[in-house]
């Protein structure tokens, strides 16, 4: 059993879906966790109650992970208020669903700024904390496989998020030897409020029996958040900058 007792996470948008779900799984672990969110502050107040009944420390923190002044607004909170960091998950991401073609130059800044950016704000931010702990300081992003295959109308969060993976390699080369792990989680489709809005979504659930290669068995939020909690312990200090794949086997055969 993973014991992540005396860490402290921050993990971004963890009101809800997988966010919420490696909140939990975190705090489960031992972990004390930083909730942020930016719009929904009752699903972020409802995961804080649930952190709490764990009996873990849990600090609710609204931010704007795009804009760089917020990130490092909400880390200097954390410096000041909760003095230790261990663990990043950046999980929060917008996009919407549209034709890259009708898309705006502000969808893709808005974009890039959340779903890119952000990991390095994040990063630089909160370097001076992860290099503190008596243990390697973990870095988790969160991707979908719109970073390798086309989905409808997924054009600009597919285009981020293999931006994303690129990205995490990159700051590994950065931070490795300063004693911080980066990974990236790739996640397969998962049911959340997010992914219930893609066009065609039920044709794609209604697929995923088909294309798993676990029976019966449907990929959750859960799973998803089991992997980063591999990768947020010392068992993964030898992985470096990899993404890792959760989909039950969907993505290797067509």
């Amino acid at each position: 059993m993973i014991n992540l007792t005396g860490k402290t996470a921050l993990v971004t948008g963890s009101s809800r879906g997988i966010g919420r779900a490696c909140a939990l799984k975190l705090a489960e672990a031992g972990a004390d966790v930083i909730v942020n969110y930016v719009t929904s502050r009752a699903a972020a107040m409802d995961i804080a109650a649930e952190i709490d009944r764990l009996g873990r420390r849990v600090v609710v923190v609204k931010a704007d992970v795009g804009e760089q002044d917020d990130v490092e607004s909400m880390l200097d909170f954390v410096k000041q208020h909760v003095g230790r960091l261990d663990i990043v998950v950046s999980n929060a991401a917008t996009g919407g669903f549209r034709p890259l073609l009708a898309a705006s130059e502000r969808h893709f800044h808005t974009t890039m700024n959340t779903n890119v950016l952000s990991l390095v704000y994040l990063v630089r931010a909160a370097l001076p904390l992860l290099e503190q702990g008596p243990d390697r300081g973990k870095v988790v992003a969160i991707s979908s496989h719109g970073s390798h295959m086309a989905l409808p109308m997924y054009g600009l969060i597919g285009g981020s998020k293999a931006a994303l993976e690129s990205i995490a390699r990159h700051l590994t080369l950065e931070v490795g030897e300063r004693g911080v792990n980066v990974n990236v989680v790739k996640a397969g489709l998962v049911e959340t409020d997010s992914t219930r809005r893609i066009p065609f979504a039920d044709r794609m659930f209604a697929g995923r029996v088909e294309k798993s290669m676990m029976g019966e068995r449907v990929l959750t939020a859960d799973d998803v958040a089991n992997c980063v909690l591999f990768l947020a312990s010392p068992l993964s200090d030898l992985v470096q900058g990899e993404t890792i794949t959760v989909d039950g086997g969907s993505a290797i055969h067509v």
